[in-house]
This record gives C-alpha cells, sequence and structure tokens, in this order.
C-alpha cells in the first residue's frame, strides 16, 4: 500500500509534462461553467456561479460580448488541455526504455542540461563522458581517428575502416546499461586465428561498418543498439595517418611511434595534411553551451582534432564556454617533464587558435601510486597556474583525480569541475560582467 502510493506521487514531480495540461483544462472547464451559467441567467435562472470573474473582468467586456468570449475561451481550453494531457500520458506510457516515473523524470532533467562538446580521444574523453552524462544528455563526443596500434590498426590495415577503438570506449561510456556493454565490448580475443588480440567492440563497429556502408552512420546505428546518452562522431571520415615533428628535426610516422618519441615533440601534423569533418561535428560546436578538450594524450589524442580543416576556427570562434583538462601525469616518450603551462602552449600552438578559456589542472597529487608510477618514468603534471594565466587563460585548480589501480581523472569530481565552470559562466555573462582574463588576448601562440 506504501509503495503504491509513493508511485502515485511521482505524478506531482515536475517534467512530466501532465499537470500543466490538467490545469489547462481545469481552467477551461470553470470559463466553460461560467458561460454556461450566463446564458442560465439571461433565460431568468437564480445561478449566480459567474459573480467571481464578474469582479475580475467585466470592466473590461461589455456584458453582452463576455459570455461568448468566455465560452468560446473555456471550450478551447478545455480541448487543448485534454488533448495535450492525453499526449503526455500516453507518451509517457509508451517509453520503453523507462522502467518507471523516476527514469521519465530523470530523462526529462538531462534533456534540459547544457549543450556540451567533448573533444579528444582515448580513455580520458571516456572518463569525462561518463561523469557528465550523469548531469546532461546533451553531449556531442568528437573523437579523433588517428590510432594505428593494437586492435583498432589492425582492423584498419585489414578491412579499411576508421580505427574504431577510441569510439568504442566512448560509446560504452554513454550506453544505458554501462556495466554489460562494458564487460561485452572490451571483450578481447586471446586465441583464434585472425581474432586474438581484437576487441569484441571493434569487431561490432567494424561489422556494422560493413553493413551499413558508412563509419559515421555504423556508429550512429550502434548507438541506436546500445541506448547510447547523447552520441559520438569521429572528427573526420578521411583515411589520414599522424605524425611529428620533434625539436631534432626527426619525423615519426603514426600514433604508435609517436607515444614512443626520445625527443621533444615539436609539432603534429596529417599525411595527407587535408582532412574535412563531418558537417554535424561543425553544427554541434556552434550550438554548444560549453567545450571541453581532454583529457587524454596531449599530441596523440587531443590536438590531431584541431589538425581537421575548420575544426579550431570554429571552436575559437564559438560563443560557447571552452575549457582545456590538463592531464594529471607526464606521459613517457610524448610529455616527458613538461608542466601544465606547457601542455596548454603546445595545445595553442598546434591548433593555432585560441581554442580554450579555462584551464583545469588538478592539485591534489597522487600518494598511493607515485613510486609505481616513477619506475615507469612518469610523474604529476606540475599545476604551474601563473604561467597559464601570463598565457591569457584563466586556471581552475581542483581535485579531480581518483587512485584505484590507476591515477586518473576521476568522472564525478571532473564532471562537477566542469559543470560548475558553465555555471559561473553563465552568470557572469547574465549580469555583462566578465573577469579580466576574459578581455586578455595570448600572444604566445600563432
Amino acid at each position: 500500500m506504501r509503495q503504491r502510493f509513493a508511485r502515485s506521487l511521482h505524478w506531482l514531480f515536475p517534467g512530466l509534462g501532465v499537470k500543466r495540461w490538467l490545469i489547462v483544462s481545469i481552467i477551461g472547464i470553470v470559463l466553460l461553467v461560467d458561460a454556461v451559467t450566463r446564458w442560465f441567467i439571461a433565460e431568468g435562472t437564480g445561478i449566480h456561479v459567474n459573480e467571481i470573474l464578474d469582479n475580475i473582468v467585466d470592466d473590461y467586456f461589455p456584458p453582452a460580448y463576455l459570455t461568448w468570449i468566455l465560452g468560446v475561451g473555456g471550450l478551447a481550453a478545455l480541448i487543448l488541455g485534454t488533448w495535450m494531457w492525453l499526449r503526455s500520458v500516453v507518451r509517457l506510457a509508451r517509453d520503453r526504455t523507462a522502467k518507471g516515473f523516476g527514469d521519465v523524470l530523470v530523462g526529462r532533467r538531462l534533456q534540459q542540461g547544457y549543450k556540451v562538446v567533448a573533444i579528444g580521444g582515448g580513455t580520458g574523453l571516456s572518463t569525462l563522458l561518463r561523469g557528465l552524462k550523469r548531469s546532461t544528455s546533451n553531449l556531442t563526443a568528437v573523437v579523433t581517428v588517428s590510432d594505428d596500434g593494437g586492435s583498432s590498426g589492425r582492423l584498419q590495415k585489414e578491412l579499411g575502416v576508421l580505427p574504431p577503438g577510441d569510439i568504442r570506449n566512448c560509446l560504452v561510456a554513454l550506453a544505458d546499461d554501462e556495466a554489460l556493454v562494458t564487460d561485452l565490448f572490451r571483450y578481447r580475443f586471446t586465441e583464434g586465428e585472425g581474432l586474438s588480440g581484437h576487441s569484441f567492440g571493434n569487431l561490432f563497429l567494424a561489422a556494422m561498418s560493413g553493413i551499413t556502408g558508412n563509419f559515421d552512420q555504423a556508429i550512429k546505428e550502434s548507438s541506436r543498439v546500445l541506448n547510447v546518452v547523447g552520441r559520438v562522431l569521429p572528427a573526420t571520415l578521411g583515411v589520414v595517418r599522424l605524425c611529428a615533428e620533434l625539436d631534432d628535426g626527426t619525423i615519426l610516422e603514426g600514433e604508435s611511434n609517436i607515444s614512443n618519441a626520445k625527443h621533444p615533440i615539436k609539432r603534429v601534423f596529417f599525411d595527407p595534411p587535408a582532412a574535412a569533418p563531418l558537417e554535424e561535428v561543425i553544427a554541434a560546436i556552434r550550438e554548444a553551451d560549453a567545450i571541453v578538450l581532454g583529457p587524454g594524450s596531449l599530441f596523440t589524442s587531443v590536438a590531431p582534432n584541431f589538425l581537421v580543416s575548420r575544426i579550431a576556427r570554429e571552436v575559437a570562434d564559438a560563443q560557447a564556454v571552452k575549457m582545456y583538462v590538463c592531464n594529471v601525469m607526464t606521459q613517457p616518450g610524448e610529455t616527458d617533464g613538461m608542466s601544465a603551462a606547457d601542455h596548454v602552449k603546445a595545445l595553442l600552438t598546434n591548433a593555432g587558435e585560441r581554442v580554450c578559456d579555462y584551464v583545469i589542472v588538478n592539485d591534489q597529487p597522487p600518494s598511493r601510486l607515485l613510486a609505481a608510477y616513477a619506475q615507469e618514468g612518469q610523474v604529476p603534471v606540475e599545476p604551474d597556474v601563473e604561467r597559464i594565466a601570463a598565457l591569457g587563460l584563466e586556471p581552475v585548480r581542483a581535485a579531480v583525480i581518483g587512485e584505484t589501480e590507476t591515477v586518473r581523472h576521476d568522472p564525478d569530481k571532473l564532471a562537477a569541475v566542469v559543470l560548475g565552470i558553465v555555471d559561473r559562466t553563465v552568470v557572469d555573462r547574465a549580469t555583462l560582467m566578465k573577469p579580466a582574463s576574459a578581455y586578455r588576448r595570448s600572444t604566445a601562440f600563432g
């Protein structure tokens, strides 16, 4: 009995679209009854239900017209309210993805969340998405497609499909039933000729690409099958190879080789250099409330997205709140010895545009796993916020990591910081107040 009563209260929650139309119907009934009452009075009866409305509106409308005005208005409100109320009830009943009114309510609230575009690749981007999907369903992940190692690289060489690995990670992070999908899509075959080393998720995307004839369409169909929150888009459908020029002039070809660079990376570039973006990516950037870069490998996950034509320019011109999430730890062979400001400067240099206004840096160094990471040549990224501010950007220091078997960004902590920056910026813009850093332009790049 108590559970039944609790379930009935779900109808009272905001966001279901039921109560508003029920109220309209009630207003329509009141007006219609008043109009009928006036007709009876005109015929000589003694009903006086209309006196309350008379006191409100008789100064504005002649009595001769008031009956017809209220009658037509009440009938229209009654029909509209009843119709829309029935539509809302039927829509809720047909929502097969919801397990109850609680799910419907959460879904409606997520639909009202910020429009966020997350740009990057690797496990860092999927970590961010996993946190953000609890606050908004208006998510667009723009993913780099230059991976040439492991299962993704083999599928590209053997089947000609774009590398599916990073796409797969984002689909898993945004899936409705993440626990089951994670186990399934990350399952890696350990034996079998031609299968060994491949993950099921990569093979699934490759198969879907063969069925649909288009990698972009394969992602969309996979998203529908997995009931993904938001959408995942490749930065480009062009087949490109990521290359890097080191500070000694050496040229490295292929993402897997860049990750093992022996000298500092000067710049990254595509071969061939021209890569057209998806128009959906451009549209998402223009409509976004917030654009988040990273977290992820600086030169092989985040920067490659800005090598795609127009993306850097569109991000720079966007009215969205733009922020870069700096890595927690340095990466051997890629960002050895680089501080947070070094990360930012390299990103801006490779993008050639001011693609962020805020920089989120972790200010709580890991404690339990420091020794293990030091053996691998990895150390915490120094949060030199003064140098970041000197670049004309606003640093945001926050504790955003979690320590389990690895040191990575915590999805919920990072999402809270990101959305906090968006909230604060929206308030600043609404009150026409901007921090001084919003008017400074960096001269350290371009």
